[in-house]
């Protein structure tokens, strides 16, 4: 059980934007993930504490990227949670993800279609 109220700590980045950074110790962006066809995935941005934006893209099918708007994907200080959403139904509800760059994380689920309102989230810790 978790005590208390999170409290959140206000700083400015080199772009001159706001970040929040909470009592844990991370800034997080959250969102509900869908995908169909050929299009790219669709996020429903719930909690964006990072001060970037936030461009999803499909590479080809089951493998999409997120590329943030600035350099937010620290080395070694970023991880990812997720999975399928309602389409996971009898599904692994694994996927891989690989930071590739500072602005790129890789999303692999291996085939269209399996995302249906699915957990993403991206913490970066300081």
């Amino acid at each position: 059980t978790i005590t208390g109220t999170p409290t959140y700590n206000l700083s400015v980045d080199s772009a001159g934007k706001i970040i929040e950074t909470n009592s844990l110790g991370y800034t997080v962006y959250t969102a509900l993930l869908t995908q169909a066809g050929a299009a790219a995935p669709v996020a429903t941005i719930l909690q964006n504490t990072t001060g970037g934006t936030f461009t999803w893209t499909r590479q080809s099918a089951g493998n999409y990227t997120v590329t943030a708007s600035t350099a937010l994907f620290t080395v070694n200080k970023t991880i990812v949670f997720g999975n399928y959403g309602n389409a996971g139904a009898g599904l692994t509800q694994d996927f891989d993800w690989n930071r590739t760059s500072d602005t790129t994380i890789t999303l692999i689920v291996r085939a269209d279609d399996k995302l249906v309102n699915g957990s993403f989230e991206i913490r970066i810790y300081s």
